[in-house]
């Protein structure tokens, strides 16, 4: 499902918290992991043409026995590892050397060298996450840090929480996080939220329209219900601890949060698009939420198909 996974590192501590979370992922899905470290010349300004060469190589250098000294580490953990050192800008070097090499993963964290900031991701991340084209894990940089040979006291993910809403698109998690429950010994959270219909702007609401919208909620709490025991009795599941959660909420975001908080929920899975969402653009409105304001690390699963290559305006040199 997940071979290989594509690991871009800054040097930055913060950068390295994916660490025991490489290795999870790694062990979960027996996948090779590559290191990719993107150098970004400063080229603007009047003192472009008076950059110093040997600097330069040295800086290359340095990054290269840097990833080597990680490589080592995930090794010692058991696991298939490789580096990777490119010029480019970062972002955009990272996205296409995952497309051209056929990366199924991308492990990220929130924040790397520029620091932690209000924003609850960086804007260098943001870029990858928005452009990448596979699915993409993002751990939140102010979680304790780990080296890649560790391993933590407790599992990593003991509590892993899939939304559904009734589509097969939303359904793409299941059979990972399936096997990522069955690897740790976690229990799956998977929960539906019916949400309240918004109403024509009247207020206050006609007695009708109060009516109408407890019975469109009622009907559909019926059918999540339904829908959520037949996924509960699945054979795939058979042997796992499931909880199922049918929640009623007018901002379903919200509610998925706030469970989250509720049930100390490790790790959130999503389809990268449920049954509303768009080719038109790479995720939905509620993997966008999360992204943004998610305290868990985050797995998204891209069920939209790979872009198609295209020759770079201007080829990466390694």
């Amino acid at each position: 499902m997940f071979d290989p996974i594509l690991v871009p590192l800054d040097g930055s501590q913060l950068a390295e918290c994916v660490a025991p979370h490489v290795v999870a992922m790694a062990r979960s899905f027996d996948a090779q992991i590559i290191l990719l470290r993107m150098l970004e010349k400063n080229q603007s300004g009047p003192s472009a043409q008076l950059f110093d060469l040997l600097n330069w190589q040295i800086k290359k250098t340095e990054a290269a026995l840097y990833l080597e000294k990680k490589k080592a580490q995930f090794q010692a953990a058991g696991l298939r590892a490789r580096t990777e050192v490119i010029e480019g800008l970062v972002a955009e070097g990272i996205t296409e050397y995952a497309q051209n090499q056929g990366m199924k993963l991308i492990i990220l964290s929130s924040h790397g060298h520029s620091g932690l900031t209000d924003w609850g991701i960086s804007s260098i991340t943001l870029k990858i996450i928005l452009s990448a084209p596979t699915s993409v894990f993002i751990v939140r940089a102010h979680q304790p840090r780990g080296q890649a040979g560790e391993s933590p006291e407790t599992a990593l993910y003991q509590r892993i929480l899939v939304p559904l809403d009734g589509s097969q698109r939303a359904e793409n998690v299941l059979p990972i996080a399936t096997q990522l429950a069955r690897m740790h010994e976690a229990q799956i959270h998977i929960v539906q939220v019916v949400q309240t219909p918004e109403m024509a702007r009247q207020m206050p609401l006609a007695r009708e329209d109060v009516e109408l919208s407890r019975r469109v909620v009622e009907r559909n709490q019926e059918e999540a219900g339904r829908y959520l025991e037949q996924v509960k009795s699945r054979s795939t599941l058979e042997g796992l601890s499931v909880q199922t959660h049918l929640l009623t909420s007018d901002h379903a975001a919200a509610a998925l949060h706030q469970l989250g908080e509720q049930e100390q929920i490790d790790m959130v899975t999503l389809s990268a698009h449920g049954y509303s969402g768009s080719h038109q653009w790479p995720y939905g409105g509620m993997v966008n939420n999360f992204i943004m304001y998610s305290r868990v690390p985050l797995l998204i699963v891209q069920d939209l198909p790979a872009k198609q290559k295209s020759l770079p305006s201007e080829p990466l040199s390694r």
